[in-house]
């Protein structure tokens, strides 16, 4: 099984949806995913996300776009003190900077997530990860998923959705820390990642990277005006 991560195009914000930029941008990822034999959608609840998703819809003829609440943006701050500061992108650059350790498992424990918001979103999509996983046919044991679906290693299903939170599984998905992967993967926007799994019946497998934030589906600055 393949499993094709998507992030949104261009935001508005504000108003929860994608800016004009961002539909343009929508559509050239369709396009571009038209070649991956995609059976199933899904899409976290957000308009900017669901947008995304729905553009690609509209162009393959996959008409059901299935929602995962739980895939929505993270959030980060402390208390009611949300997006004031709790950033864990700026805090790893941070990090790096002072010369301190950012692929800890730990990282549970430092102050910085102490309270944070984002902590617990990140658990959250960690925690339902795995029932996804699980739904897709591929149950977790430990640090590896067990494949529970007959032998289709070609079946593909997308997921569209945020920087955050697609960071966040796939730090479940690989087993690293959170925070390293803040500071690894920084996703553009539409960025393609694709995850294959071992799909031999009865097999205890991690999750192969096959393709990682690719864009090229954007071209030069000026094709996206």
């Amino acid at each position: 099984m393949r499993i094709v991560l998507v992030r949104h195009g261009e935001p508005n914000y504000e108003k929860n949806c994608l800016t004009e930029l961002g539909r343009k941008e929508a559509m050239q990822a369709a396009e571009r995913l038209m070649e991956d034999k995609i059976r199933e959608i899904y899409s976290s609840p957000y308009g900017r996300a669901f947008e995304t998703a729905k553009a690609f819809s509209d162009l393959s003829g996959i008409s059901e776009i299935r929602t995962l609440d739980f895939m929505k943006e993270i959030r980060f701050g402390y208390g009611e003190a949300l997006y004031d500061g709790g950033n864990p992108w700026d805090e790893v650059d941070a990090m790096a900077d002072r010369g301190e350790l950012i692929n800890d498992p730990n990282w549970h424990d430092w102050p910085f997530f102490q309270g944070n918001l984002a902590t617990s979103d990140v658990d959250l999509v960690m925690k339902e990860t795995d029932t996804w996983m699980a739904s897709l046919g591929y149950k977790r044991e430990g640090l590896y998923y067990r494949c529970e679906r007959e032998n289709d290693e070609e079946y593909t299903v997308a997921l569209f959705a945020h920087g955050g939170s697609l960071t966040a599984m796939m730090s479940r998905l690989l087993n690293i820390p959170f925070p390293y992967l803040c500071a690894l993967v920084r996703m553009r926007h539409t960025a393609i990642t694709i995850i294959r799994m071992n799909s031999t019946p009865g097999s205890a497998t991690t999750p192969v990277v096959e393709l990682l934030c690719e864009t090229r589906h954007m071209g030069l600055p000026e094709k996206c005006k």
